[in-house]
């Protein structure tokens, strides 16, 4: 991490603002992404509404009180000792002491990993149609849950944390948004560097309508799940979209997570110059 010169960590933070500025994007189709759901909220048998229900309380008490049972800090720490053998991982402050490089390592071994379970996934519940696609919504989330809290502990920031949890939340929007959605996430995200716990605390008391959240997210998937309700050829589509959903999931928080994480080291190389 010593090594890193403030040059190097300029020219991190450059790409990742280059990045931002691509996700304001917006194709039509995403637009109208919300109706093949409103569809599938009228035909779907009330058993599995019950169901998704269910699911959606447990990610719901990931928001309040913490998904700690979503993600394992050790396989997270072995990744990272894999890059970093000379060093040894056992803590949370561990993974913020290492290079950034072996952090953007973990977390692109944590994207192609979880993507491929996602492909898994998709194609598994893709095979009923409309019936099976209403238990992979839940299902996706809380495999998003997952990958964005290793992605935190990938550079040094515990998912534990309330804050934390209010980050990983901001991520998952800022993946489903549009170009209103996206700068005004980047906006509220702006506080976590600035380091503004006013700004926080307002954040923290906006999850209070969690549920919101998690049906935003959920209505987000649009027409890229609507091939999915078809019974057996759903099984490509299904392993497509959730692997490339999962993907980009993985890249919001890598990208986020990795500009907190230069940002900080900006600003101690800053003082230390003083």
């Amino acid at each position: 991490m010593d090594n890193e010169s403030k040059e190097y960590l300029e020219s991190e933070l450059h790409i990742i603002n280059k990045w931002e500025k691509e996700q304001k994007g917006l194709w039509f189709w995403e637009k109208i992404g919300r109706l093949p759901f409103k569809l599938l909220d009228k035909t779907t048998p009330a058993f599995i509404q019950d169901k998704i229900a269910l699911l959606l309380n447990e990610l719901g008490s990931f928001v309040q009180s913490g998904g700690q049972y979503l993600t394992k800090e050790q396989s997270v720490f072995k990744r990272i000792e894999g890059y970093a053998p000379s060093q040894s991982i056992t803590s949370v402050d561990d993974c913020a002491n290492v290079s950034l490089l072996v952090m953007n390592s973990v977390s692109e071994d944590i994207k192609k990993a979880n993507s491929k379970l996602a492909t898994v996934q998709g194609a598994s519940t893709g095979i009923g149609g409309i019936f099976t696609v209403s238990i992979d919504i839940p299902l996706l989330l809380s495999l998003s849950l997952k990958t964005l809290q290793d992605i935190s502990l990938a550079y040094g920031f515990n998912p534990k944390d309330k804050e934390e949890r209010v980050f990983i939340v901001k991520c998952l929007q800022f993946a489903t948004a549009d170009i209103v959605g996206k700068d005004a996430i980047l906006k509220d995200l702006s506080s976590f560097h600035r380091n503004e716990q006013a700004d926080r605390k307002e954040m923290i008391s906006q999850l209070q309508g969690w549920r919101e959240v998690v049906y935003t997210y959920r209505d987000q998937f649009g027409w890229k799940k609507l091939l999915q309700m078809i019974p057996i050829a759903g099984m490509v589509f299904g392993a497509f979209t959730n692997r490339s959903m999962i993907a980009d999931v993985a890249e919001v928080g890598s990208m986020l997570y990795r500009k907190r994480r230069i940002l900080m080291r900006l600003e101690v190389k800053t003082d230390s110059l003083k």
